[in-house]
């Protein structure tokens, strides 16, 4: 599956999380995993070095709030994103199409799924027919055609 974000589009998305105000990093997995409709979450692993970047950078300040620690937009951090919104707004639609195709992907597995586990339900000792063959090959083969011929479109 390709990368959700293209190279430098997190920093910049993060930094448009935290116009709103301050946030702490799970706050920013929590609304990254919301924007994503759950199809995407990323992990402390990819968050916290991006925020640790963005603070190196200027761009994002520290402040405690009690045992964890918030990030909030400096006002080089805003001028920043205050130059690069048009390049947000091509984040924006890269985020759409990336929640189309996680979409896509889930309803491909979960349809593979549930035909493997229809096709489990099968006595070993039986086997499946050739009719049932034939209409597994022939809808498998008018899918394919019907989404592609959209593809194209």
């Amino acid at each position: 599956m390709p990368p959700v974000f293209a190279h430098g589009a997190l920093r910049l998305y993060l930094l448009a999380l935290l116009e709103s105000g301050p946030k702490h990093g799970y706050e920013l997995i929590k609304a990254l995993k919301g924007r994503f409709g759950g199809t995407y979450s990323p992990s402390a692993g990819t968050i916290y070095p991006r925020l640790g970047k963005l603070e190196a950078d200027g761009l994002v300040a520290l402040e405690p709030a009690g045992r964890r620690t918030n990030y909030r937009i400096t006002a080089a951090g805003l001028a920043e994103l205050n130059r690069r919104r048009g390049d947000l707004a091509g984040v924006e639609i890269g985020i759409a199409a990336s929640v189309q195709r996680l979409d896509v992907e889930l309803m491909l597995q979960e349809f593979r799924d549930g035909l493997r586990a229809d096709l489990q339900h099968q006595p070993l000792d039986r086997p499946i027919s050739p009719v049932t063959l034939q209409a597994v090959r022939t809808v498998l083969e008018q899918a394919r055609a019907a989404i592609r011929s959209t593809l194209q479109s």
